[in-house]
């Protein structure tokens, strides 16, 4: 998977073989073959096994990936998720690699699959972040849909959200429906959501003809509620910042569009997988 140019799978397969697998080439015949199965030691939701075959592939081309649960599947303990087929050096080359995607990616799906099944509303989406590690954006956003969330904005290029910083850069509100103006004329079809802090800022954004969404940063359910009273037209509302899994489904009880949640790709629990090995004679 190469996303803007940049190949996550690339990488991790040069940072952790470098100039070659010492201990593999010292220790393991060269015409060696074996058999592989990814298994789970835990309850999860599944993610990641394209990437995972991915690796594999890459590290040798005719090694054979058998994808036995695809990604959203929920999984319990013992179950195999990938069995794999080919030479032990390649299997052995691939390992480490093809897990840590694996076990992380799973990990975002899980913990998403949770936060949905805890807002218990399918009116309310569950929405990641920006919050995603370096390099593996696209990957992490593609768990969280197959644990059941919403992928909000991949960067900076694709939607405004005018946040607090923005104002305190700006200095002050004064001229703001007029930017908001120029940028629906300038860019009719990007979305457009700013957020609020309070609920006065609420009052003056619901005025501002051009915004499609109002984030609504650390309010209470109450405060939420009251900022829901004041929607206009078909502009929606979404709720951030403290929402864990105790609390989010009061919060998805007000009736709000979206909750977004940032621990769903910074703060995931890898699920504890490993690659046991079988010898095939001959």
């Amino acid at each position: 998977m190469i996303a803007n140019g940049y190949d996550p799978i690339a990488a991790a397969l040069k940072e952790d073989i470098g100039d070659g697998d010492v201990t593999t080439e010292f220790f393991v015949p060269e015409t060696l073959h074996a058999t592989a199965r990814i298994i789970t030691r835990e309850n999860a939701v599944v993610a990641g096994t394209g990437a995972a075959k991915d690796v594999f592939r890459r590290v040798d081309p005719s090694t054979d990936v058998q994808i036995l649960c695809r990604d959203s599947d929920s999984v319990a303990a013992g179950d195999v998720i990938i069995e794999v087929r080919g030479l032990a050096r390649s299997i052995l080359r691939a390992e480490r690699v093809a897990l840590n995607f694996l076990q992380r990616l799973c990990g975002i799906a899980t913990l998403t699959r949770q936060f949905v099944d805890a807002v218990g509303n399918p009116s309310t989406k569950i929405l990641d972040t920006r919050k995603t590690t370096p390099g593996l954006r696209a990957l992490e956003k593609a768990a969280v849909v197959a644990g059941g969330g919403a992928n909000h904005r991949f960067g900076l290029y694709d939607m405004v959200i005018v946040k607090d910083n923005h104002f305190a850069a700006l200095g002050e509100l004064s001229g703001f429906a007029d930017r908001i103006r120029r940028l629906r004329q300038e860019r009719p079809n990007i979305r457009i959501e700013v957020e609020a802090d309070n609920l006065e800022q609420v009052r003056a954004f619901v005025e501002v003809d051009g915004i499609d969404a109002i984030l609504l940063d650390n309010m209470t359910p109450a405060q939420i509620r009251e900022a829901l009273a004041l929607k206009r037209n078909n502009m929606k509302f979404e709720a951030s910042g403290g929402i864990t899994l105790k609390n989010v489904r009061r919060v998805a009880a007000t009736g709000v569009d979206y909750i977004s949640i940032g621990a769903l790709t910074n703060s995931a629990r890898a699920i504890d997988l490993a690659l046991e090995m079988t010898h095939v004679p001959g």
